[in-house]
């Protein structure tokens, strides 16, 4: 625990404490009180009669008159200046709960169960005759809180200068974190206790291509933990992100307490508030067990159930792309070697081909061609539309018109060639970061998939964005990240976003926004490389908010087979590669490497082939941050399981409990292993493939090489 001084101790028993109020979650482990402390209003959180939050403040600050180079106005419109964080008074409070089950489009189980009780405090600021509603819901894995704003008279539009959401933690814990940031999510996850981010911070990230830095502040979601006799898992986050900035967190590493830090405007703005209203979802997962952590469903429970009328379209989709060869420095995005290339160019003849651009007819349809006869979905064609010459760090808001294809892809071909072949191409859709340019464009582009057959888009916002001085997690970006998601269900087409915010449950409202990278991908395995022990911390980290589309499936690890000489290398073993497609989930799943490596090992291409994307049920079988994960799914709607684990930079043994299958049925394994000699450096393309009989009573022995893991597929026997 914190050591207080006497002093501070008689001040906390002196001061003035009215209308505690409790909340127990429906299992009776958790207990949630709020109080107003001298008309501050505090809560804090109990596990199993243990403190995992200390009394935490609660409020915000408004804008006024001086803090930004606005009109005077504000003063007016920001309720003159009055914060909303005291002089509370509680004049009402409702109790509720709810236990119902819902089925998501698609997601790691059939249905969620989402069962909670609420309490919901009315607290009335006499000196300025407003009220708001501060409203909390416990579940059985923890506790989620927000702000609402009801319509009234003083309090009709406002402007946000900072919420100041607290968490308290009653002691020093180790935490897996991200620098601060408005722009990116793209570094190395860093591990340390709270007390030693600040010392750590100045070296915890790499450069971007957009980054706002904020010094001493991490991002969300945290992934916390207690070791000790008192063992307890914590992860910080935020749910329903709408028509609000994104938020990270304000460290005080002294006393281990947290603040939210919205992302400004590029004026200072956090948020432009017109009544009624209500702020994202503050949330707090906890448990003794890392793999509840994981199982936790809370953040989607948190968001409202989808408004679309028709989601048919919406699909499960495992594609391949004509995007690696870009990665790692093979081809090219761009057609020519000019520099200078204006939106809509239709006269070619004036630009020189780079003989290099990947996009082209002939390669097109070889991919397509290897996609179709493996059984996939869709293939993703990059850099196939005007614009790649000029763009990068131009800050140009007229870059891409979206409809205008290079001459060396001849879309309506391509298309019929695709379709006849049973594949899908997949529209992408780079931005430049220039959102106003995209939302211009919107329209025309999507006319010009459905006209073409596409039906999903993945898009991307490499840069600044554009309005200029607005960032990636800001109000502003959050809404048209949303907005593209509305206009994208209008042409019942799927989007997958990349370079935007991380995801806080949106699918289950926005349910075509079927993913996002939002995250360091596999492709920084060719930028500046991933740590062994990454893909075992996202799962707890990014993907704590929804699916990531991580483009998995490198075989060809060592990029010195293409440059002789060149010292990059994923840091997996191959096996390791296949057990990311269970171990990760995302309903879009691309098999990222080229054709020519899949046609060496298609043995292991396998089960790439086979697994699933869209699953009944999942198991955590076992997990830790930093160190493993292992995990089954059942395939939906078939008597299929798919089990993955994965190790950080240590080997690993582990045993294989089947006790998820269900009695007196017998089932065919097939065991994609490390070999005796796998190393993700040494020999990372060591496999074995072997089958055996299982049961529910089975029990399967597994050694994992460094960095590396297992994969398995598990089907009736015939």
């Amino acid at each position: 625990m914190k050591n207080f001084t006497i002093s501070a101790l008689f001040l906390v028993m002196g001061s003035c404490i009215l209308n505690a109020q409790s909340l127990k979650s429906p299992d009776g482990k958790f207990e949630m009180n709020f109080q107003l402390k001298a008309g501050v209003p505090y809560y804090d959180l109990k596990y199993q009669g243990k403190t995992i939050v200390e009394d935490s403040k609660l409020g915000l600050r408004l804008l006024k008159d001086g803090d930004i180079k606005f009109a005077s106005e504000i003063e007016t419109l920001a309720g003159k200046g009055k914060d909303l964080d005291n002089g509370f008074t509680k004049t009402a409070e409702k109790y509720d709960s709810k236990n119902e089950t819902w089925d998501p489009i698609m997601g790691e189980k059939k249905s969620y169960i989402n069962h909670y009780n609420e309490l919901a405090v009315t607290l009335d600021q006499a000196s300025n005759d407003r009220h708001i509603i501060v409203k909390f819901r416990l579940f059985n894995d923890g506790l989620g809180f927000r702000y609402e704003f009801p319509e009234q008279k003083n309090l009709n539009y406002f402007i946000i200068k900072e919420e100041d959401s607290e968490i308290d933690l009653p002691t020093d814990m180790k935490a897996w974190w991200l620098a601060g940031d408005y722009d990116t999510q793209e570094y190395q996850t860093q591990t340390s206790n709270l007390s030693e981010v600040p010392a750590k911070w100045p070296t915890s990230y790499d450069g971007n291509a957009s980054q706002t830095l904020i010094k001493n502040a991490v991002q969300m979601p945290l992934m916390l933990k207690k070791e000790g006799k008192d063992q307890m898992y914590i992860n910080i986050s935020e749910a329903a992100v709408i028509n609000y900035a994104a938020a990270n967190l304000e460290l005080d590493a002294t006393n281990f307490k947290f603040k939210t830090h919205l992302t400004p405007d590029g004026q200072g703005a956090k948020g432009y508030i017109q009544t009624p209203a209500v702020s994202p979802w503050r949330t707090i997962i906890a448990s003794p067990k890392a793999e509840e952590v994981l199982a936790s469903k809370m953040i989607f429970n948190l968001n409202e159930p989808t408004q679309y009328k028709d989601t048919s379209y919406i699909k499960p989709t495992k594609y391949m792309g004509v995007w690696w060869e870009m990665i790692i420095g093979k081809s090219q995005w761009a057609y020519s070697t000019a520099n200078n290339v204006h939106i809509g160019i239709t006269d070619f003849s004036k630009l020189t081909p780079n003989g290099k651009h990947a996009a082209n007819n002939i390669k097109v349809k070889e991919y397509i061609d290897f996609a179709s006869a493996n059984g996939f979905d869709a293939l993703l064609v990059e850099g196939w539309n005007t614009g790649w010459e000029d763009w990068f760090g131009h800050s140009k808001e007229f870059v891409f018109d979206f409809i205008t294809p290079y001459p060396d892809f001849d879309i309506k071909m391509l298309n019929d060639y695709a379709h006849s072949k049973n594949i899908k191409l997949m529209m992408h859709h780079e931005t430049s970061g220039s959102a106003t340019n995209y939302e211009r464009w919107a329209d025309y582009a999507f006319k010009l998939m459905n006209k073409y057959g596409y039906e999903s888009a993945k898009t991307g916002y490499v840069g600044n964005i554009i309005p200029r001085g607005e960032h990636h997690y800001s109000q502003w970006t959050i809404n048209h990240y949303l907005r593209i998601a509305e206009k994208a269900n209008d042409y019942k087409i799927m989007i997958n976003s990349h370079e935007s915010v991380r995801p806080t449950g949106l699918s289950r409202t926005y349910p075509n926004w079927v993913a996002a990278e939002a995250a360091r991908g596999t492709e920084f395995e060719a930028f500046g490389g991933n740590n062994p022990d990454h893909q075992t911390i996202l799962p707890f980290t990014r993907f704590i908010g929804g699916p990531m589309d991580y483009t998995p499936g490198i075989f060809q690890t060592k990029l010195d087979y293409y440059f002789p000489g060149d010292t990059r290398f994923v840091k997996t073993t191959l096996v390791k590669q296949l057990a990311l497609y269970v171990v990760m989930y995302s309903p879009l799943q691309m098999a990222a490497d080229l054709p020519e490596n899949y046609a060496k090992h298609m043995d292991a291409f396998q089960f790439i082939k086979d697994v699933a994307v869209d699953w009944d049920d999942t198991k955590i079988l076992s997990a830790e941050p930093g160190d493993y994960i292992h995990t089954a799914r059942k395939a939906k709607g078939k008597d299929e399981w798919y089990v993955g684990g994965i190790t950080d930079e240590n080997s690993r043994n582990f045993t294989v409990d089947f006790s998820f299958l269900p009695k007196g049925k017998k089932y065919e394994a097939t065991i994609y292993a490390d070999g005796d000699d796998a190393d993700y450096i040494k020999n990372p393309q060591s496999y074995k493939i072997y089958k055996k009989t299982v049961t529910n009573k089975s029990k399967l022995p597994m050694k994992l090489a460094r960095s590396g893991g297992y994969a398995i597929s598990v089907k009736p026997t015939k």
